[in-house]
């Protein structure tokens, strides 16, 4: 578990902007937390030009979740830092806020990018998963319109931990997965030169969320390619 705090980011990261990070997490002396996920791969390792927000577990508020944002500066790279123990159906309406708010600015700065801050376990540091072209959209009685495509494949990942890949227009129709067989199952799929569409269950935690992330990340596709779309499902 890692809580986001002053002598963990310095010691990580050995950056002034990080600092102003940390900083803001405390500075309002109710001594708030962040625990963040923990992923074992990350692509990114350091970024500049930064400011924060945080989503923070509170079981005091609304939905337990609060969001700070006073600290993000539309020309910025954000950081965004969520709590691993909210889940997807807590964590995304505030995220699509945020969202929203940074692409609607007259400040916005085309090349700011958007970050979710981790863990990253195997290098001991925190590693940055980028998510500024996501487009989440909330699905519970409806199937994504790229079904109709012969070149698109879902990967479904459900509450109870299952994975399954589907292909509406061949067969088999279904192909279950798991965690430990999931990247072998995209080299597989990667040579066919689909496009994927990740479905998640709203009620995974975001630590289960940022974990498949980073799962996919890891496979280094080549030929397939992830949508920037990502649906919700009940």
């Amino acid at each position: 578990m890692l809580v986001v705090s002053y002598w963990i980011l310095v010691k990580n990261m050995k950056n002034k902007i990080i600092l102003l990070l940390c900083c803001a997490v405390f500075s309002c002396g109710n001594k708030k937390v962040v625990e963040l996920p923990e992923i074992d791969y990350s692509e990114i390792s350091k970024i500049n030009d930064v400011s924060p927000g945080y989503l923070f577990y509170d079981e005091t508020q609304k939905d337990s979740v609060e969001l700070n944002r006073k600290n993000l500066i539309v020309s910025t790279n954000w950081l965004i830092n969520v709590d691993k123990r909210l889940t997807l159906n807590q964590v995304i309406p505030h995220i699509k806020f945020l969202q929203e708010k940074k692409n609607n600015s007259s400040h916005k700065n085309e090349n700011a990018r958007n970050y979710y801050t981790c863990n990253n376990t195997s290098e001991k540091q925190l590693g940055f998963i980028e998510f500024t072209e996501v487009v989440y959209t909330e699905k519970t009685d409806a199937s994504p319109d790229l079904e109709a495509s012969n070149k698109t494949k879902f990967i479904n990942f459900n509450q109870d931990g299952s994975i399954y890949i589907l292909n509406p227009n061949a067969e088999p129709f279904v192909t279950k997965s798991t965690k430990n067989t999931l990247l072998n199952d995209l080299k597989k799929v990667d040579s066919t030169g689909f496009i994927l569409v990740l479905r998640f269950h709203k009620n995974l935690s975001f630590q289960e969320y940022i974990s498949y992330k980073s799962l996919i990340a890891k496979a280094e596709l080549k030929q397939a390619k992830i949508s920037k779309e990502e649906f919700l499902d009940n």
